[in-house]
């Protein structure tokens, strides 16, 4: 064959030629992975200052979810509640029905022994009556007697099923609530958990800052608080927070050991004798907006425009507050948050 004619023979990859196609390769690659990913994952260095703002920022969102999750418990508990009362009235109706049913079949059994059972109580007395009970026509077959106690069975039935309905209607209920109490557990979880990983980053002594590390009171100032109060109610109420001082700050709970913060102004209210909601949405309804210029100690004041947190308020510009989980139940001015509004509930 023509030396023209034949294939070019490949040259090898292990010269330089090859080396030199590698190293570009490469270098074009690191390249790449530089631009895409290796920068964009570091993370630049935060002042002290910075990472208390991050931080500060993460636990109001987590506090928002928390909300949220006390919320859904709430509404979880009284739909469990409700399926329970439902289910209960449903067995003592069923218990109605079947003493009405017992009292049937004497009637039947007097009449099989005087001549025969009447056709209508045979099937009203069978495995499925409800389909019988449901014909018009059963009543003017039967003596005036059993129509009297067919019209009972027939009612209980009715509102047994009903019952059954709705028992199972708050069921779904439950679920839904139950799946939303899980979702806001997860935003909470991860909200802290970025919080502590962040905090990590820093000495003790600089993640608090020192203006607001303070948490205590002494007991000539509870006095004073307590002496400016306006009813029993509300001494009771910011005397329990006094008590409380100290306490950790766990999401969801609402003491003895331990609070959130709206765990805590009802744990508070709860000892003054007085019920109010779960969740900060909620209290802030619980009795007449104040403006910030009236406040009196025992007034519930809130913060952030979501209205996720809440504090005791005891006078002075301060109040009693479960912060967050790197905090524990402290006095804390006001001004240190953003004033949504505050409501007097005794």
């Amino acid at each position: 064959m023509p030396a023209a004619h034949r294939k070019p023979r490949p040259r090898s990859l292990s010269g330089g030629t090859g080396r030199t196609a590698a190293t570009l390769a490469l270098a074009s690659a690191a390249t790449v992975t530089a631009l895409d990913g290796g920068a964009a994952h570091a993370e630049p260095e935060l002042s002290p200052t910075q990472v208390r703002a991050k931080v500060d920022k993460l636990y109001q969102e987590a506090e928002v979810a928390t909300q949220k999750y006390n919320g859904a418990k709430e509404k979880a508990d009284g739909a469990r509640k409700k399926v329970d009362a439902l289910q209960d009235e449903a067995s003592r109706r069923t218990e109605s029905l079947n003493s009405e049913r017992e009292k049937l079949g004497s009637v039947a059994a007097s009449e099989y022994r005087t001549g025969g059972v009447d056709p209508s109580v045979q099937l009203l007395l069978s495995s499925s009556p409800d389909a019988y009970l449901d014909k018009a026509s059963l009543t003017e077959r039967i003596g005036a007697r059993q129509a009297a106690s067919v019209t009972r069975v027939q009612g209980e039935l009715r509102e047994i099923d009903q019952l059954r309905g709705d028992a199972d209607g708050t069921l779904s209920e439950l679920r839904a609530k139950k799946a939303e109490l899980e979702d806001n557990k997860k935003k909470v979880k991860r909200k802290l958990a970025e919080a502590r990983r962040l905090l990590d980053r820093l000495t003790p002594e600089k993640r608090t800052p020192t203006a607001t590390q303070s948490g205590h009171a002494s007991r000539s100032a509870e006095r004073a608080d307590l002496s400016q109060a306006t009813n029993s109610r509300a001494k009771a109420a910011v005397s329990f927070a006094y008590g409380a001082l100290g306490s950790p700050y766990v999401w969801g709970a609402t003491g003895p050991s331990a609070f959130d913060c709206s765990g805590l102004t009802q744990a508070a209210y709860k000892a003054a004798g007085v019920s109010i909601p779960r969740t900060t949405y909620a209290q802030i309804d619980a009795g007449p907006r104040i403006p910030k210029s009236r406040l009196q100690p025992g007034d519930l004041v809130f913060f952030y425009s979501s209205i996720s947190h809440v504090g005791l308020y005891i006078g002075d510009g301060k109040m009693i507050h479960a912060p967050n989980p790197s905090a524990p139940v402290r006095v804390a001015p006001i001004d240190e948050m953003p004033f949504a509004g505050a409501t007097r509930v005794a």
